[in-house]
């Protein structure tokens, strides 16, 4: 089974993130300029929350916050759910899935390790979904004879 530290393995090691204090703006620029969608909240070195672009435009946009006055503490979810490197991806889907939630920070020892998103786990499904495909039409067309 593929766990969660594999996949983490196999992105960019960059975690983005803000402090609780930040603007709302500051957390947008971030995801903006990074191409994510969400990004975590960290205070000490210790993940309070994370905050995503549906957020941003539900709860500061839309009833027309100031965006440069907005602190992400106002926005964020705090006390994510997340996971350890040891979970599986079949889990961390279920978590998605059950939850309605596309991403999901990667903890140990209380240190922020990664984040997978639904992105990650689809992208996985198709890797493996192709490695059967090959495997099957190898056997089809028996070993090379």
């Amino acid at each position: 089974m593929t766990t969660a530290q594999d996949c983490i393995q196999n992105k960019p090691k960059t975690i983005y993130s803000v402090r609780s204090t930040d603007t709302i703006e500051k957390a947008l620029v971030l995801m903006r300029d990074n191409r994510v969608r969400a990004i975590l909240v960290v205070d000490n070195d210790r993940l309070v929350g994370i905050v995503s672009q549906g957020d941003c435009a539900i709860k500061v946009l839309l009833p027309k916050k100031d965006p440069q006055a907005t602190p992400v503490s106002e926005v964020m979810t705090a006390n994510p759910l997340t996971v350890t490197p040891k979970n599986t991806l079949d889990e961390c889907m279920a978590i998605m899935v059950h939850k309605h939630i596309r991403h999901l920070p990667v903890i140990e020892n209380n240190i922020v390790k990664g984040v997978i998103s639904i992105g990650d786990l689809v992208k996985n499904i198709i890797e493996i979904q192709g490695s059967h495909i090959k495997f099957l039409e190898t056997y089809i067309k028996g070993h090379g004879s």
